[in-house]
This record gives structure tokens, sequence and C-alpha cells, in this order.
């Protein structure tokens, strides 16, 4: 069901700092810095031969990044994003297999102009998963 991975996402502390980072420290292609209001986030993509990595940081006081940075200051990984040919189909065979959906269980159009769902990390491992339609 699940395709490549799309990004793993890093919430960071200080967004300028973080892109910079990659961009002169590694060498990376950095995106410029986009706003989600929907999600709550400022995101940066930093594109890689095979993935991408997602910056985020919180956009607004009910940003659920705020949060994540309360508690790990320095920031950290934040969630995997799998790609998904039908994102409706993945969300019904998931939640048929007892893994929760986050949210009201309908997609919502992500940074790429996608729809994408989150799914409960205590389901997988401790890990936030993000699934986004291809």
């Amino acid at each position: 069901m699940i395709g490549r991975l799309n990004h793993v996402a890093i919430a960071v502390p200080d967004l300028e700092a973080a892109a910079a980072q990659y961009e002169n420290t590694l060498g990376a292609v950095v995106r410029p810095p986009q706003d989600e209001p929907d999600h709550g986030v400022t995101v940066v993509f930093i594109e890689l031969p095979n993935t991408k990595i997602e910056l985020l940081y919180p956009l607004g006081e009910d940003s659920p990044i705020k949060g994540f940075l309360e508690k790990n200051p320095a920031g950290g990984i934040h969630h995997l994003c799998y790609e998904v040919e039908d994102i409706r189909a993945a969300s019904a065979r998931l939640s048929a297999e007892g893994a929760r959906v986050l949210g009201d269980g309908e997609p919502k159009i992500g940074a790429h102009g996608k729809p994408v769902l989150f799914l409960h990390p205590k389901d997988f491992n401790g890990c936030l998963i993000e699934l986004e339609q291809v």
C-alpha cells in the first residue's frame, strides 16, 4: 500500500538557522519558506536526490509544532511521510485494521498541494505517520 518515502519532517526552534545549516554546511538545495495555515506550520523543504527533508516551525499559537518544541526544545524528527496512490482507500484499509486516522478522518491539502492524512503514533511504534496521495 505505501509507496516511496516522500519526506522526513524535523521540527526546528529556528527555521532560518536550520535552513542555512542545510544550505551552507551540507550544500543542499533549500526551498523558500511557505506558510501552511491549515496545518499551523511554516515549512522549508530541503531537496535531496532520493527524498526531501521538511523543516517545520510553528505558525500561530495553536500550532502542533509549538507543543512539540516545548517538549523537545532542540527540535527533532516529527514525522515520516509515505506516498500512497489512493488516500481514501488507504484510510479505509488502515481504519479497518484498527489504525487511528487523526483529525476528522478527512484528507487535508498538504504543503505539496496534495491530499494528506496523519496516523496516530501509538499505532506505529511511536512514530507519527503522514500519508500523501501522489
